[in-house]
């Protein structure tokens, strides 16, 4: 009789032991060993699992615009609408100037919006709760809702600012642009930048001693925390801030989209300078008098999302774009010219849609 192959197969690879030893079990050579993980294993890879699972929400394919629809799991969001009062409403012009002329291209169309006015500045002192955490669909970050303790604040009450990663509703923040109070170390006076001991008057016992390290530590314990906002010369190298200004009375400008941060990189003794290193590398000297705010800009995941289909992308404004080498040739080389006549015009000083006139 003929026998199929996986049956010599299994024939060659089993042996049974000899008859004088006390047992006679089949063995089988086994190429690889079965693993045999622990329960702590099991729940560390299933937490893994889920946690990539949660990072972001996909939807079933029953239609080509929700196959490839990936949007980050913000279910710590507000859902109801913002604060009146700190929205206007955006006009929008489809990318023309005031003589009607498209001067940026793949603008236009898109979703009515309302600009969520956002305080740059922080130039209030005081403590701030956070009321709530909400999605602008002006910007890649989330924006956090401020209401002021101060009784007399009037229509500053409340405010909108950057939310940091982290921040969350119930949190309270604190701007120290206008200078850190004197009375966080009881014994302790701030007189500058320095802290000085107000029970020792002699020069000689002014050195820094263990003392003065542990109310440097209680005044960085209470200055040093996400949401606040500090002078940079106040911040110790290594913390990540955003919402950098580049004047002592200015609006933050540097560091300011989703998952961005710069980082404190060194402060230079008797320098007037901060060296900040910014999210593209480069390192930058600030005044150490600008002021930044503590912490990591929110959502990191936003650039990671993926819209899904093209309509998505015009409900928030944004226009095809084809490439000049698809276009007929005809049409490309008027673009081109028109874009020659355009940079000629803005070296001569002349408007960009200047023409000569026979």
């Amino acid at each position: 009789m003929f026998r199929c192959r996986a049956s010599l197969l299994r024939t060659s690879l089993s042996y049974r032991i000899p008859h004088n030893l006390s047992w006679t079990t089949t063995l089988t050579r086994k190429y690889a060993k079965e693993a045999t993980p622990s329960a702590s294993h099991l729940r560390r890879v299933n937490v893994s699992l889920e946690d990539a699972t949660a990072l972001f929400k996909t939807y079933k394919p029953v239609s080509p615009g929700l196959r490839h629809l990936r949007r980050p799991r913000n279910a710590h969001l507000y859902e109801g609408p913002p604060v009146r009062d700190l929205t206007v409403a955006r006009r929008k012009k489809g990318g023309r100037n005031n003589q009607g002329r498209i001067t940026v291209r793949h603008i236009g169309g898109g979703h009515k919006q309302r600009i969520r006015i956002i305080d740059f500045d922080r130039k209030i002192p005081g403590d701030h709760d956070v009321i709530r955490i909400e999605y602008d669909p002006g910007r890649s970050a989330h924006i956090a809702l401020l209401k002021s303790r101060d009784k007399n604040a009037g229509r500053e009450k409340f405010s909108y600012i950057l939310a940091p990663e982290g921040l969350k509703a119930g949190d309270t923040v604190r701007s120290f642009r206008m200078g850190i109070p004197a009375n966080i170390a009881q014994e302790y006076t701030l007189q500058g930048d320095r802290l000085k001991d107000s029970k020792k008057t002699s020069e000689s016992d002014t050195g820094v001693s263990n003392d003065m390290s542990l109310a440097m530590s209680i005044v960085r314990s209470y200055t040093i925390r996400t949401g606040n906002v500090l002078p940079l010369k106040s911040i110790p190298p290594g913390t990540y801030i955003h919402n950098i200004t580049l004047k002592p009375d200015g609006r933050g400008i540097l560091v300011r989209s989703a998952g961005s941060f710069g980082t404190v990189v060194a402060h230079t003794p008797g320098d007037k300078y901060v060296q900040v290193q910014l999210q593209s590398g480069e390192i930058r000297k600030v005044l150490q008098d600008c002021c930044a705010t503590v912490g990591a800009v929110s959502n990191p995941l936003w650039k990671d999302r993926s819209l899904g289909k093209a309509g998505r992308s015009r409900w928030l404004g944004h226009r095809p774009k084809v490439r000049g080498v698809a276009m007929n040739k005809y049409a490309s080389s008027i673009f081109d010219s028109s874009l020659r006549l355009a940079d000629h015009n803005k070296s001569q000083g002349r408007p960009s849609s200047w023409r000569w006139t026979w």
